[in-house]
């Protein structure tokens, strides 16, 4: 997905763009995600700025209307692709319907409040819901939670439709199939392109958006980049009429998110689909590459979306997959060129937020890559921060 959205946003720019995939289009991360565009999650600060430029980039990308339907190609802004082409928020199962974050407890409403303050103050958009309103928004919630807040700001997309159509919509030549097996550098040190199986690409730039597998192609070039998998499952049920209005998810999630722990943790999230299941998440845990299947940790999600909507104990679930978060030391990812190799830059580590921070990482590439000055400040994304802490 950020690689996607890093070409098509570089091929807007006026950038030539190659993109290449060892694997299938969202073979990877993306094909194991929710697909969430959230601000709900994202404490005051760098991540939530980029959450909100991301925010505004997918509405305006898929409120884009095709060249021959609605507005003029002037007025199409950001969702038009250079070639013309759009991309179709229906394709994409794009849905704004909002996020709504449940307390269970007194105390938990108390943090969940302080915490939407903040984002408030930020620019998000929050609406504190008091306990007798919570099941005028969701009606099959459990009795007796204690509040919430409704984040209308929050959407979701199927994100292996998204990867697959912004890569259209992009225009850019994609090698799939194809592994980079080195970072070709000249002389002065300077990136050249890359190197795999089937022969070199040159390039006076690379972008590594690698996702989870970010420090390995980082270290292709001779940098260290600390991107460790975080594994996470998720739940589907059989398909269902619409019962589940937002993505609902417990307070709990938050702290879970921003955790360092390597243990398991689990939190409850519940959200439908244009399709009809219900997505069940969601659990966190730093078992490096291991794909075994967890039947305890998916009782667990079972238990805790069922405690959010008692009437999931009647319902099947068809099936559970796992994925690997791209998880850096302090959840952030990083963004932008790396100073220690000249035309390498990063566009990964983002965790379990990628698909929905990709357009405003996508945008503020593109516009590194152009030798503009990105929308957003930088610093806190900086590729050698790492390096940096660990100098002596």
């Amino acid at each position: 997905m950020i690689g996607a959205a890093c070409a098509l946003y570089a091929v807007r720019a006026g950038l030539d763009v190659v993109v290449v995939d060892r694997g299938p289009v969202a073979g990877g991360t993306t094909g194991a995600g929710e697909g969430n565009l959230l601000v709900s999650d994202k404490e005051p600060g760098a991540e939530l700025e980029l959450a909100l430029l991301s925010c505004r980039l997918w509405r305006e990308i898929t409120e884009a209307r095709h060249p021959d339907v609605g507005r003029p190609p002037a007025d199409r802004g950001l969702g038009r692709a250079i070639d013309g082409r759009a991309v179709d928020g229906r394709a994409i199962e794009y849905e704004p319907k909002g996020g709504l974050v449940v307390a269970s407890t007194p105390e938990a409403l108390t943090a969940l409040t302080a915490l939407a303050a903040g984002q408030r103050a930020a620019g998000v958009d929050t609406v504190p819901v008091v306990a007798d309103q919570l099941r005028e928004l969701e009606p099959y919630l459990a009795p007796g939670l204690a509040g919430g807040v409704l984040y209308p700001q929050d959407a979701q997309v199927m994100p292996t439709l998204a990867a697959a159509h912004l890569l259209r919509a992009s225009g850019a030549r994609v090698e799939t199939g194809r592994t980079v097996t080195g970072v070709l550098r000249g002389a002065d040190g300077a990136v050249r392109g890359v190197r795999t199986e089937r022969g070199d690409l040159l390039a006076p730039a690379v972008v590594n958006a690698a996702g989870t597998w970010g420090a390995e192609v980082a270290a292709l070039a001779g940098v260290s980049l600390p991107v460790l998998p975080r594994r996470g499952f998720v739940l589907v049920t059989e398909p269902l009429p619409r019962r589940v209005r937002h993505k609902v998810y417990s307070a709990d999630y938050v702290a879970d998110v921003a955790s360092d722990s390597a243990g398991l943790q689990t939190s409850p999230v519940v959200e439908g689909t244009a399709a009809g299941p219900l997505l069940i998440g969601a659990s966190r845990e730093r078992v490096g590459f291991d794909r075994s299947f967890s039947l305890p940790v998916v009782r667990a999600l079972a238990a805790g979306a069922t405690r959010l909507f008692p009437f999931l104990e009647h319902v099947r679930a068809m099936r559970a997959y796992s994925g690997f978060r791209p998880y850096l030391p302090d959840h952030l990812p990083a963004i932008g060129p790396d100073p220690r190799v000249p035309g390498l830059f990063h566009a990964c580590g983002h965790e379990g937020a990628g698909i929905g921070l990709a357009t405003g990482t996508g945008h503020l590439i593109a516009q590194t890559l152009t030798g503009k000055a990105p929308d957003l400040d930088l610093t806190a994304f900086r590729p050698d921060r790492f390096a940096e802490e660990a100098a002596p």
